[in-house]
């Protein structure tokens, strides 16, 4: 999820903005429930639409409602998609990320709560394929290959596992040096690329070979983790899905310690768990770090430029939502974080929580 679009979205203050979120199925035959979603959902929409505004005025918005389900090719689905309806806009954000309920939003504005979700999780990294047969370099978003690094140096064009001299063939120790040799142009090549790009790596390979490139490493910190490789499945979209695994990990302990620096900010004066409160002090540029549960949605009803009252009718006029949404990049755009979890430990700081910078 790109931060400029994600903004744009974020900044559009257009009656009615149109937000259409669903979960979705990567495979047949389940992919096609989602056609019978989509139609549901969009007749959802259109609906609300029209009881609030009428046909005449809201055309152009009916229009696409009406031709949005011909344009969404449900063979090429994720874990969920999500759409942006106004009369001036029309994107379609397909995302790897579940979501906890379908949903339909006509609003002031859009509900992008989970695109800062994504947004928040969307990794950028480098798979090393490092076996005896080959040594490639693989560029990941997420559990997806984007593409293969072709460098000067990858990929590697032979590996010298093997002696030139056979007479030598039996010198273990002769054998490791060469190895081990080896294995420090790979880092070398690797840490000029991670120079350039910025990328962690997730090795995929041998525990063994894993141990050797960590003895030659010149910056183990770019190496996030190690998954031993499967000879039988090398395939792309397997080694994405096991290097995956590695990330959400470091993510969720990433968590861990944003609630850690909750609890201590606590104990410092530094938390506000109401909600009112964390809105007026996000729009104040207060807000460091919040945290919010993943299943977490408050709809509100605006009665001020920094007062509101809940509500649970999401028809009536001028309600968002999910004020939530607004709350989360409002602490982005003012340059601070915005964490979503379902971690237990989060449950004993309530639904949502503020570390205010003062």
């Amino acid at each position: 999820m790109r931060k400029d679009k994600l903004e744009k979205l974020a900044s559009e203050r257009s009656y009615p903005c149109v937000t259409i979120s669903m979960n979705t199925h990567r495979s047949k035959p389940d992919n096609q429930k989602d056609v019978i979603e989509l139609q549901k959902l969009l007749k959802e929409a259109r609906e609300h639409v029209v009881n609030e505004f009428g046909k005449q005025e809201v055309g152009v918005l009916l229009e696409k409602i009406d031709n949005l389900k011909e344009e969404i090719d449900v063979n090429y689905n994720l874990n969920s998609i999500h759409i942006f309806l106004s009369v001036a806009t029309k994107e379609i954000i397909k995302s790897s990320w579940p979501i906890s309920k379908n949903t339909v939003s006509v609003a002031e504005t859009f509900v992008i709560k989970p695109l800062i979700k994504d947004f928040n999780r969307l990794e950028e990294y480098l798979i090393l394929v490092l076996s005896r047969s080959e040594v490639r370099l693989l560029q990941a978003i997420n559990d997806s290959i984007t593409g293969q690094i072709k460098s000067d140096d990858f990929p590697f064009a032979q590996n010298p596992y093997f002696l030139a001299d056979p007479d030598k063939s039996g010198d273990g120790k002769q054998s490791d040096n060469l190895i081990r040799e080896f294995f420090n142009q790979i880092d070398k090549a690797l840490v000029k690329i991670y120079n350039k790009m910025e990328m962690k790596i997730v090795a995929i390979c041998t525990e063994k070979n894993w141990s050797s490139l960590m003895q030659v490493a010149d910056k183990p910190s770019i190496y996030i983790g190690n998954v031993s490789i499967n000879f039988n499945d090398t395939a792309n979209h397997s080694l994405a899905s096991e290097a995956w695994k590695i990330v959400v990990a470091i993510q969720e302990e990433g968590q861990a310690k944003a609630i850690q620096e909750m609890k201590e900010a606590a104990g410092h004066g530094k938390m506000i768990t109401n909600l009112l409160e964390i809105f007026v002090a996000v729009k104040g540029g207060r807000g460091d770090l919040l945290i919010t549960h993943d299943d977490y949605h408050q709809a509100v009803k605006m009665n001020g430029q920094y007062s509101f009252y809940l509500v649970d009718d999401l028809t009536l006029p001028g309600v968002i939502d999910d004020i939530t949404s607004d709350i989360a990049w409002e602490v982005i755009a003012k340059k601070g974080r915005a964490i979503f979890t379902n971690q237990e430990e989060f449950k004993s700081l309530g639904n949502i929580a503020l570390k205010v910078r003062y």
